[in-house]
C-alpha cells in the first residue's frame, strides 16, 4: 500500500463515528465512483466535487458573508478521505488539475454575495501531518505535487499584482485573445493572430487584463530541526490573493501547496528553480514546532522532574568540559527555561526571558560556555558581534532582487530565535549603531521597522546570552564596566545577571584546569566530562517545560521576595543604591524558571532561594564598594561612588566658572580649581576629555571649555 493509501486508511478509520456532516450512504456512493485504483477523469472529478461541495453550502454561504475580505473554502483532508479516499489520492498526486475542478464547482455555485465586481472564491486544503516534508527533502520527486511544510519566515516581499488572463491584441487586425497565465514570472505572449494568420508581436493591455495579489516569501528550517552546526536549508513560497499580507518575517508557518519550477533565464541552463505555490498557510503559535514528545517520552520528564538534585545534574551537563564556573552555569541553566509572562492590569506584558552578560578576561572559555548552551538549547542561534551589523542581528527593510528590486522585509537572528535562545559572542566588538538597535529587542520583546513607508512590527521573545572583551586586554575590578567595555549603560542595564570571568592565579583552581584540559585532549571518556543527563533528553524536557508550564507566585514566595528588596532598599542611602525594580523584576524571571525546571506550576521557597543566591552573587562580583563593602548597582554603569564624586565636582567646576554670563572658560582654571578640592591634574584633564566625548562639554577653541545645556 502506498504512503497516500495508507495516510488514507488511517485518516478514514479515526474519522468514523465522530458526527461529520457526510452521512454512511453519501461516503458509499461516492466510494462506488471510483474503484479502478487508475486516474480519475475529470468528468468524475468534477462530479465528485459537486457531490461533496454540496454537503459544504452552508460553509460557503459563511464565506461569502464576508466577501471579500473572506474569499476562500477551508477543506480539511480528513473530511474528504471519508467521503472518497480515492480523490484524496488524486489530489496529492495531481493536485492543479483537481484544485481548479473544485474552485470551478464552488464559483458556479450562484452564492449570493453583497459586493460589486468579479467574485472568486478559491478552496484551501488542510492536509495532515503525514504529508509533512522537512525542506531539505523537497527535491525533484516532489515536482507539481501536493504536500505541506513547515519553516520560519526569513524574507517577505512587497504585496505585488500579477497578470492571471492577460488580454492582448494583435497590431495588425486588433484582434484581441484572452490567455490565462502560468503560475510563473515569465508572461505567455501569443505569437500568431488567429485571424490574419500571421506571427506577429502582440500587445498587452493591462486595462482588460485581469490581476491577481501576489506576494513572496523565503522560509527556512526551524532551528529546532539543526543539529551539530547545520546550514538551515531554505525554499522560495508564492502566496496569491487573500493569503498575501498575513504574515511577517520570523512567524513559524505551515504552508500547504504545490512545487513548481522557475525556468532559468540562459536558454542552455538546465538548472531550474524550485518554489511552493501556496494553496494554504497556516500561522503556527508554537515554540518548539519540530519537538516531538512521545506519552513514554512525558512520562520520563515527570518522573525525573521528581529528582531531589534537578538543578544540579542540569548545571553539571552544561559545557561539562569547562571546569568551575558553577553558579554562571546555573543560571545559564535557568535561561534555557525562561520566567513566566504576565499580562499587567493596563494590558501590557512583562517579559520572561532572562538575559546574561559574561565579560572577563581573554581565554577564559567565555565562548564554550556559549557553545555549550547554544548546543543544548531546543532553539538557538549563534553569532558573533564582530562580523554582525543591526540587519544581521534584528530586522530591516531593504531593496532586494528577491521582489525585482521592490521592498523587502528581512529577519534577523533575534527575530529568527523568537521562542529560543540567541547566543552573541564578542559583543563588544559591533558597532555602536547595531547594539543600539538591541534596546527595544532586549526589554519589548518587539524590533521596530519604519522605512520607505514600511511599517512593522517583530516579535523577538529571545533569551540573550552575550560575551564580551574588556577594551584594554584585562578586566579591573576598580573599573566601571561600562568603563572597560564598548558598551553603554542603558544596554548594561537590560542584562539580568552580568558574570565577571577573570583569570586569576590559583593554585587549586590551575590544578582543576589543567585536569580538564587534559582530560579532553587525550579522548579518554572520562565520567566528569560526560553530561549527567543526555543532551537530546534535555532538549526535550526544556521544550516541553516552556510549552506546558507557567509558574505563578505562590504567597510565602512573595513575602520573602518583597523581604528581600525592602531590606536592601533600607540599607541603601545616600548616593548608594543596592536594588533598584530592575533587580526585583529579574529575581522574579529567576524564580519562575527556577519553579518550571522542576515542572511546578507555583513558584516556592526554594525557587526564591536559588534566585537570590544567583542574584547576590552576580551583584557582590560586579557592584560590591569596596570602601562601604555595600553592593551599589551605580558602580556597575557609573564606576565607584568616589569617581562619581569627582566627576560631580568637575561639573560643578565647569558650570560655576561659566556662570554670570560667560559662554567659556579656561581649562587651566578648571584644573587649578580641581586641585584644590582635591582632584588631581591627571583625572581633571581625563574628566575633560572623557566629557568632550560624552558631549557634556564642548572645546570651541583650544584651552577654553564650555558646557553643553
Amino acid at each position: 500500500m502506498s504512503k497516500t493509501n495508507k495516510n488514507n486508511e488511517d485518516i478514514k478509520h479515526n474519522a468514523g463515528n465522530t458526527g461529520d456532516e457526510f452521512a454512511e450512504d453519501d461516503f458509499a456512493e461516492a466510494e462506488g465512483l471510483t474503484n479502478s485504483g487508475e486516474s480519475m477523469s475529470e468528468d468524475k472529478i468534477k462530479s465528485l466535487a459537486e457531490k461533496f461541495i454540496a454537503q459544504k453550502k452552508d460553509a460557503l454561504l459563511e464565506v461569502a458573508k464576508d466577501y471579500p475580505k473572506k474569499k476562500s473554502l477551508p477543506i480539511d483532508y480528513s473530511e474528504l478521505v471519508k467521503f472518497n479516499a480515492e480523490l484524496c489520492d488524486e489530489l496529492i498526486d495531481f493536485p492543479d488539475k483537481v484544485i481548479k475542478i473544485f474552485e470551478d464547482v464552488v464559483n458556479t455555485q450562484n452564492i449570493p454575495v453583497n459586493f460589486e465586481g468579479e467574485v472568486k472564491f478559491h478552496v484551501r486544503f488542510n492536509l495532515p501531518k503525514g504529508f509533512s516534508i522537512k525542506i531539505r527533502d523537497v527535491t525533484s520527486e516532489n515536482i507539481n505535487k501536493f504536500f505541506s511544510v513547515d519553516g520560519v519566515i526569513t524574507r517577505v516581499s512587497d504585496v505585488l499584482p500579477k497578470v492571471y488572463v492577460g488580454v492582448f491584441q494583435c497590431p495588425l487586425c486588433g484582434k484581441r485573445k484572452e490567455i490565462e497565465q502560468e503560475k510563473t514570472r515569465n508572461l505567455i505572449v501569443p505569437s500568431v493572430c488567429d485571424d490574419c494568420k500571421k506571427m506577429v508581436r502582440f500587445k498587452l493591455l493591462p486595462e482588460e487584463s485581469k490581476f491577481i495579489d501576489i506576494q513572496r516569501l523565503e522560509i527556512q528550517e526551524p532551528l529546532e530541526l539543526l543539529r551539530g552546526g547545520e546550514e538551515a536549508r531554505k525554499i522560495e513560497i508564492w502566496l496569491t490573493d487573500d493569503l498575501t499580507g498575513k504574515v511577517l518575517p520570523g512567524n513559524i508557518i505551515n504552508v500547504t501547496g504545490v512545487m513548481k519550477l522557475i525556468p532559468p533565464k540562459d536558454i542552455n541552463d538546465a538548472v531550474y528553480r524550485k518554489f511552493i505555490d501556496a494553496n494554504n498557510l497556516n500561522v503556527v503559535d508554537r515554540e518548539f514546532t519540530e519537538v516531538d514528545l512521545s506519552e513514554d517520552d512525558i512520562k520520563k520528564i515527570k518522573e525525573f522532574a521528581e529528582s531531589p538534585d534537578i538543578a544540579k545534574k542540569f548545571t553539571d551537563s552544561i559545557a561539562p568540559t569547562i571546569y568551575g564556573y558553577k553558579e554562571i552555569k546555573e543560571a545559564m541553566a535557568l535561561q534555557l527555561f525562561g520566567g513566566s509572562k504576565f499580562e499587567l492590569p493596563d494590558k501590557t506584558k512583562t517579559r520572561g526571558e532572562t538575559h546574561l552578560l559574561l565579560i572577563g578576561d581573554p581565554g577564559v572559555a567565555k565562548s564554550k560556555l556559549l557553545t555549550g548552551a547554544s548546543n543544548i538549547a531546543p532553539k538557538s542561534i549563534y553569532v558573533s558581534g564582530k562580523g554582525t551589523s543591526a540587519a544581521g542581528l534584528t530586522a530591516t527593510a531593504e531593496k532586494d532582487e528577491f521582489a525585482e528590486g521592490a521592498w523587502v522585509l528581512k529577519a534577523g537572528a533575534l527575530v529568527l530565535a523568537s521562542g529560543g535562545l540567541a547566543c552573541i559572542d564578542e559583543f563588544d566588538k559591533m558597532e555602536s549603531d547595531d547594539r543600539a538597535a538591541m534596546h527595544e529587542a532586549l526589554e519589548q520583546q518587539t524590533i521596530s521597522i519604519a522605512k520607505a513607508g514600511i511599517i512593522a512590527k517583530f516579535k523577538s521573545e529571545t533569551c540573550v546570552l552575550a560575551a564580551a572583551n574588556p577594551k584594554f586586554g584585562r578586566f579591573s575590578g576598580e573599573k566601571a564596566i561600562s568603563d572597560q567595555f564598548n558598551i553603554p549603560p542603558t544596554l548594561l542595564s537590560r542584562f539580568d545577571l552580568i558574570f565577571p570571568l577573570r583569570d586569576i592565579m590559583d593554585a587549586t583552581q590551575d590544578q582543576g584546569i589543567a585536569r580538564y584540559v587534559i582530560m579532553a585532549y587525550t579522548g579518554k571518556k572520562e565520567e566528569l566530562l560526560i553530561p549527567k543527563i543526555d543532551v537530546e533528553f534535555i532538549r526535550k524536557y526544556i521544550a516541553y517545560a516552556r510549552k506546558n508550564i507557567i509558574p505563578v507566585l505562590g504567597e510565602t514566595a512573595q513575602k520573602k521576595i518583597e523581604e528581600f528588596y525592602l531590606r536592601l532598599r533600607r540599607e541603601s542611602g545616600g548616593d548608594t543604591v543596592q536594588i533598584t525594580a530592575r533587580q526585583l523584576e529579574g529575581l522574579i524571571r529567576l524564580s519562575c524558571a527556577s519553579a518550571k525546571m522542576r515542572l511546578k506550576g507555583v513558584v516556592e521557597n526554594e525557587d526564591v532561594d536559588r534566585a537570590i543566591r544567583l542574584t547576590t552573587y552576580s551583584m557582590n562580583l560586579i557592584a560590591r564598594d569596596k570602601t562601604t563593602g555595600k553592593i551599589d548597582v551605580d558602580i556597575i554603569t557609573h564606576g565607584p561612588k568616589e569617581k562619581r564624586d569627582k566627576i560631580r565636582v568637575m561639573s560643578d567646576i565647569i558650570e560655576n566658572l561659566t556662570d554670570n554670563g560667560k559662554m567659556n572658560c579656561n581649562m587651566e582654571d578648571v584644573i587649578k580649581v580641581a586641585k584644590e578640592q582635591g582632584i588631581d591634574e591627571k583625572d581633571a584633564k581625563n574628566f575633560i576629555e572623557n566629557a568632550k566625548k560624552e558631549g557634556r562639554i564642548f572645546e570651541p577653541k583650544s584651552g577654553l571649555l564650555g558646557m553643553i545645556a
